[in-house]
């Protein structure tokens, strides 16, 4: 049952990644569009229904079962010698997080200030460090999961803490795409870890709209970052108001 319910998931990513609504399957497929949905919520297929799924959405059974296969043996996290290697080069982690995003090797060209020969090379390099296959015809199969992550405090992420901490909060954070808010409050500490579960869950569907727009024209996409920091913490200015008081210094304690 959890072969099939992923290759369900699998399915319906693929579905959406190409503009395929229930609707418009429902449509294709000659059913309700209720059938559809109670079909995909409860994960009952016959192979039959698979089979008129994937013929009309003109899908490949081998992608949703690759992806499926693959799920459960992509790396979620590089090595810190690996992460050391590919920070210790500007070009290196632009070409990496270009193809994490999607990037082709055209796009990568087009966007940034190298050559064809320079992407492929650096494209050889991740090869050998396992984060990528380099398929004929310079195509890119990753080789990480996605609940793929840098680090903690490793290299990657220090260095885009130290890129961040002047450039990325310099904003006024009012645009369309732009959002800022900063909380403080009193948490028992079994809140603070419901808290931080819902936060982690945050991330991981980011992740998975990442993965999950991953095949739309490039043109329908835009950059954005997302930043998800939670600690203890208050202004230097506050703490130099505090009392000795245990009470209060809880309140700037770290772990």
């Amino acid at each position: 049952m959890q072969h099939a319910t992923a290759l369900v998931d699998s399915l319906k990513r693929e579905l959406k990644a190409r503009g395929i609504t229930y609707a418009d399957l429902a449509a294709r497929i000659g059913m309700s569009e209720a059938s559809v949905k109670r079909m995909f919520s409860q994960k009952n297929f016959t192979l039959q229904r698979l089979d008129d799924i994937l013929a009309a959405a003109q899908i490949d059974f081998r992608d949703i079962a690759t992806a499926t296969h693959d799920d459960g043996r992509l790396i979620s996290e590089l090595s810190y010698e690996q992460e050391k290697e590919i920070i210790g080069d500007t070009k290196l982690i632009v070409v990496a997080v270009s193809v994490l995003n999607q990037f082709s090797v055209e796009q990568i060209v087009q966007i940034y200030t190298l050559t064809e020969a320079e992407v492929v090379k650096h494209l050889v390099r991740l090869d050998r460090i396992g984060f990528l296959e380099l398929q004929p015809n310079n195509r890119v199969k990753l080789l990480v999961a996605r609940t793929f992550r840098w680090i903690p405090d490793g290299p990657i992420q220090t260095w885009f803490r130290t890129e961040a901490s002047a450039d990325y909060l310099a904003s006024q954070f009012d645009g369309d795409a732009e959002l800022f808010r900063l909380i403080n409050v009193m948490l028992s500490k079994s809140s603070i870890g419901t808290l931080l579960e819902r936060l982690k869950e945050v991330a991981r569907e980011f992740s998975r709209q990442h993965q999950e727009d991953a095949r739309l024209p490039f043109e329908d996409k835009y950059s954005i970052s997302f930043l998800l920091a939670a600690r203890p913490w208050m202004p230097h200015a506050f703490q130099a108001l505090l009392r000795e008081a245990p009470p209060v210094s809880r309140l700037v304690r770290r772990k």
